[in-house]
């Protein structure tokens, strides 16, 4: 069983910066897809930025693009999300998420396998 862990979050002004981390317990070469989801309070989770393996490939949503970047580090078991800029509708809880599979839609929470406990961003 692999576990994921999130670290990184904090509180910050707005308009500052946070990199977020995620472990994972053990490396895992299957996963094929890492993923950064958010909850904010009053509202439902949603994907914030993915990564693809072995490609690289990212994506994000456009509440996010061109502020936040996805990048892992595939021989330390980690993924990072860089966010500037941050926004106050940013705060949030924000997990980290792995799935083996490649296909489908990266931004549906329920394809994937494993997620984090979660780490709190407040951005004010």
């Amino acid at each position: 069983h692999v576990q994921l862990v999130e670290s990184g979050g904090g509180s910050v002004e707005v308009g500052g910066s946070l990199r977020l981390s995620c472990t994972a317990s053990r490396n895992e070469p299957h996963f094929k897809v890492m993923a950064w989801f958010r909850r904010a309070p009053g509202k439902e989770r949603e994907a914030v930025a993915v990564i693809y393996r072995p490609s690289g490939v990212t994506n994000y949503a456009d509440t996010v693009k061109g502020r936040f970047t996805i990048a892992r580090d595939n021989a330390k078991n980690m993924v990072y999300l860089q966010m500037n800029s941050l926004k106050s509708e940013d705060t949030a809880l924000y997990y980290c998420a792995a799935r083996y599979s490649i296909g489908g839609s990266w931004s549906l929470d329920y394809e994937y396998n494993y997620w984090g406990q979660g780490t709190q961003v407040t951005v004010s």
